[in-house]
């Protein structure tokens, strides 16, 4: 559902069984989204708002549903390969039980600017794929590989087999901005609440800290984990 997350999956390869419109809306977007439905000859059906407000239990779909084949999780091996394809170390991002579709989306957005390669989450107590998170990563979806797996703990160990140095976050952690980024890097985002889990914790290579000067010494999942990302980022630049 919502107008980006239809154009990135209509330019996507991914199946798409139908695209409904709102009747009666019009503007750029629309028009794009009806062009690509268009030349994917894909099925284009004009409803009431009624209809697409049930289609997606009265989320906001602004005006565009489209059905497609589920979200397909990668592999591990689908991350080493994007990494492999640019040239470039691996830089993975582990969440730990994030659980607010909405910060997977904004995690998901970042994660996609700012060269992460990958997404690894576990299959118990977070979000996975869904059509919230689709909408509020506003396409990003469709470009960063997501892995689901059983064990997060024995997913770091495999991955420190391959290479990979683990990071996440803590209060008394180091200064991110000392952070050497120039490694292949597994960086670990904890739950919006408890943070990262005890286990995952013990397999840190070392902790990083966001220094604050506010009253409030928290910051939001996405957030934290957006300047974590572009310090890679702008370390390897």
């Amino acid at each position: 559902m919502g107008r980006m997350p239809a154009i990135e999956v209509l330019k996507s390869e991914r199946d798409i069984n139908k695209v409904f419109l709102q009747e009666g809306l019009s503007g750029s977007k629309m028009n794009e989204i009806h062009k690509l439905a268009k030349e994917r000859q894909v099925q284009i059906s004009y409803v009431p708002k009624s209809k697409l407000d049930q289609l997606v239990d009265g989320a906001n779909h602004q005006g565009v549903v489209i059905g497609t084949a589920a979200y397909q999780y990668a592999t591990i091996d689908d991350l080493f390969a994007a990494a492999a394809e640019k040239e470039e170390d691996p830089f993975f991002l582990i969440l730990d039980g994030v659980e607010d579709p909405h910060n997977l989306g904004s995690i998901m957005r970042t994660a996609d600017a700012s060269g992460v390669h990958g997404i690894i989450i576990p299959k118990r107590r977070a979000v996975g794929l869904t059509a919230t998170v689709a909408k509020a990563s506003t396409g990003a979806i469709e470009h960063v590989p997501v892995v689901r797996v059983t064990n997060l703990v024995q997913t770091i160990k495999e991955l420190k087999n391959h290479g990979l140095w683990f990071y996440g976050t803590d209060m008394k952690g180091q200064d991110y901005r000392k952070w050497d980024t120039k490694l292949p890097i597994g960086l670990v985002i904890g739950n919006e609440g408890q943070g990262i889990s005890r286990l995952v914790k013990e397999q840190m290579d070392g902790m990083l800290t966001i220094p604050m000067t506010g009253h409030v010494q928290s910051l939001n999942a996405s957030v934290a984990a957006s300047l974590l990302m572009y310090e890679v980022y702008r370390g390897r630049e």
